[in-house]
């Protein structure tokens, strides 16, 4: 989009662009999302940026009526698969928080000095800004829905220090900590938890139309107890995990049924959620799994606009505006169950799988390790993939390249290129996969997973 395109989606007030783009007022110092309902400014006084870290790199604070740090994150970088697609997707996980520019940029395969100049030409802003940028929004989820002390919430958002944790939260939302704390909406208030243990309360926002059956269908079906459990009627489901993280465990409940405001279907929504952590400091990794494994970044209306083109598919996608394709909360564990299959992937959870310190209803167990995979059952094609994980000859994280993961996973004795297509698509979310044997046209580029989903929906494929 070029700037009075984006300009004009700005007057419409159009959500449809939330996360893709944001907009600063010169006059006010402010930032906002494209869907802002306050009044809109004159063209001569707004100014765009790619990311919320540019727009507080150039001054301005976050508006306080549409809150564009609670947006769904780009598609872009689902799609994209060069070195700044795969720094967006790593920087969400938390990797500069963990491992600070320079493991991102080892992760990535470039130096630290290239990583900064093609994000910063391309973003307005480097792995740092960015980084810190997110940090004040894990900052403030943190103050409006715990009742954790303020020092330790400063460590817990992945900050180095409280004092670079007040200067942030008072350049990005114009307010100390504690009158962020006191400006948490009723709602929000009113659930604040006083511990880490009694859960973190979220609202994942999507774009668009959101088909929760068939994600909550799917999850349903896959299931594997002990580390998995879905409760409540169709419609009005709750799924259930554990979540092994970088400094803890943790469990997440995300609902079926969406929330929003009710209004047309491109103001988007949410999920209603909650995690339990060990650590509070996973909180942003945690909240990055589940958009991965619940596809809330995606964009629907790009999507359903390139598919519904086609005849055959067209009917489909009528029937199902917003169809999502699923990723994984653990890429390692979705790659071990996609080889073994549900009935023996609940075996290897019984017999080498970790015992939560404090089981949870039918949560158990955290799935176990590829290094503990490897050492117990060294044989086979299980064996050969555990190691693989294990010693970093595959790699399924975010920032993984998909081209090479898919060629080492396919160098692997015993795995066909079914399993290690379904690997690419949710471990690896690539939006983009057909299926061997599945006549998947060129045509449905660059969505093709998303047409595999509409197919499975129809029935028209085996649901693996």
């Amino acid at each position: 989009m070029d700037e009075d395109s984006r300009y004009e989606a700005v007057r419409s007030r159009d959500g449809r662009f939330d996360g893709e783009f944001f907009f600063a007022v010169e006059t006010t110092g402010i930032y906002c999302r494209p869907s802002c309902p306050a009044v809109t400014p004159r063209r001569h006084n707004v100014r765009f940026f790619a990311t919320a870290a540019a727009a507080q790199g150039s001054g301005f604070r976050a508006c306080r009526r549409c809150r564009p740090d609670a947006v769904p994150g780009s598609a872009e970088w689902n799609v994209r698969a060069d070195v700044v697609g795969r720094a967006m997707r790593l920087i969400g996980d938390g990797v500069v928080d963990r491992e600070g520019v320079a493991g991102l940029a080892t992760r990535l395969g470039y130096s630290a000095r290239q990583v900064q100049r093609q994000l910063t030409t391309e973003l307005g802003a480097g792995p740092v800004a960015l980084a810190r940028a997110q940090r004040a929004h894990t900052a403030r989820i943190l103050l409006q829905t715990t009742g954790l002390p303020i020092t330790q919430i400063a460590f817990a958002s992945g900050f180095a220090s409280v004092r670079q944790f007040n200067d942030t939260v008072r350049a990005v939302y114009a307010s100390t900590p504690t009158e962020l704390r006191a400006a948490a909406p009723a709602d929000r208030a009113a659930r604040r938890a006083d511990t880490p243990s009694a859960g973190v309360p979220l609202r994942l926002a999507h774009r668009g139309p959101y088909d929760a059956g068939a994600v909550f269908d799917l999850l349903a079906h896959q299931a594997v107890p002990g580390i998995e459990e879905m409760s409540g009627p169709p419609g009005d489901r709750t799924y259930r995990r554990t979540l092994r993280l970088p400094f803890g465990t943790g469990i997440a409940a995300v609902d079926e049924r969406p929330g929003g405001p009710g209004r047309a279907a491109r103001a988007g929504g949410w999920l209603d959620a909650r995690l339990h952590l060990t650590d509070p400091r996973d909180l942003t990794t945690a909240v990055q799994r589940l958009r991965r494994l619940f596809d809330l970044d995606a964009d629907p209306y790009a999507v359903d606009e390139r598919l519904g083109a086609d005849p055959d598919l067209a009917p489909l996608v009528a029937a199902r505006p917003g169809l999502r394709s699923p990723g994984a909360a653990d890429p390692e564990e979705l790659a071990v169950r996609e080889l073994v299959g549900r009935a023996s992937a609940q075996d290897l959870v019984r017999r080498y799988g970790k015992a939560l310190d404090a089981p949870c209803g039918g949560l158990t167990h955290l799935f176990p390790e590829p290094a503990v995979l490897a050492q117990a059952e060294p044989d086979g094609t299980l064996g050969a993939l555990a190691a693989a994980l294990a010693d970093g000859d595959v790699r399924l994280d975010p920032g993984a390249d998909r081209d090479d993961a898919e060629a080492a996973l396919l160098a692997l004795p015993g795995l066909d290129a079914a399993i290690v297509a379904a690997v690419r698509t949710r471990a690896l979310g690539d939006p983009d996969v057909a299926p061997p044997g599945v006549d998947v046209p060129d045509s449905w580029r660059p969505w093709r997973s998303y047409a595999v989903q509409h197919l499975r929906a129809a029935g028209e494929l085996e649901n693996r």
